[in-house]
């Protein structure tokens, strides 16, 4: 009995799709490079080598190349053969923040999950923090508040502000929290911006960070976490309160509101 196109997808036999070569000369390179072929700090072959031995054209190997270096993986200077870069959390990490901040700000909905989701992970960093924190933790950790009250009304706030949540994440050890923590943070900023800039604003999150910071110092983990995310539903929930106000005021005809949306975003 002949089979049906249906029951040939089901068993995997349906064409395979054509691609672009310089998709199969990436995927040849990253096999390579996985592999041990070509180690860290070592360098590709030449451009015409790898043409050769690939058997396609220039514009191919060039984009193959251009992708690999997107990723992070490999750096290209001018005159010089390409280099095997030592792929880090951060680079990975910091590859994909142009989309994530592309998709906060073209999406509300994904945006409270994503408060959602830093919510959790925050306090998650609080309770390891408050199991594991030494003196030296904690003095770093009180030194970012310091820092960060003594910048009250200057550009320097936020930096401070994000120094705090960096310096629990700290306390794991876990390079990939540290550096997710920064991103997130990064990611966030152009929405805490309009908040922590109004008139009195920047007192409440240094009192709020010191409840976060008193609870790690006790070594009490259960009233960290729920410091931090009392923390960060109050600042969410703030978020939220000034868009809507921003969103009827530019409804109304307020030319200054629609103003400030605009530079809050950029």
């Amino acid at each position: 009995m002949p089979q049906t196109h249906e029951s040939q997808t089901d068993n995997g036999t349906e064409p395979i799709q054509r691609r672009k070569l310089s998709h199969e000369v990436l995927d040849r390179l990253l096999a390579r490079i996985r592999s041990g072929d070509f180690p860290v700090g070592s360098h590709l072959p030449s451009e015409r080598d790898l043409m050769t031995t690939f058997g396609v054209g220039r514009p191919a190997v060039r984009e193959a190349l251009q992708s690999l270096e997107r990723m992070g993986m490999i750096s290209i200077t001018h005159g010089e053969r390409a280099r095997v870069l030592a792929v880090s959390a951060e680079s990975v990490i910091g590859q994909i923040g142009d989309v994530i901040q592309h998709m906060l700000t073209s999406s509300p909905e994904m945006l409270d999950q994503f408060m959602d989701a830093r919510m959790f992970f925050e306090s998650g960093m609080a309770r390891i923090a408050a199991q594991r924190a030494t003196k030296a933790d904690l003095e770093r950790i009180r030194a970012t508040i310091d820092a960060q009250r003594s910048s009250v009304g200057s550009e320097a706030f936020l930096d401070h502000d994000m120094d705090f949540h960096r310096s629990i994440a700290e306390v794991s050890g876990n390079v990939i929290y540290v550096t997710l923590s920064q991103a997130i943070f990064e990611w966030l900023k152009q929405f805490h911006r309009p908040l922590v800039r109004d008139p009195g604003a920047e007192r409440l999150p240094i009192t709020e960070h010191t409840r976060v910071y008193d609870a790690i110092a006790k070594h009490d983990p259960e009233a960290a976490a729920k410091a931090m995310t009392a923390h960060l539903t109050r600042a969410t929930n703030a978020y939220r309160t000034h868009e809507k106000q921003v969103a009827a005021a530019i409804k109304a005809g307020d030319p200054q509101a629609e103003r400030a949306t605009g530079k809050a975003r950029k």
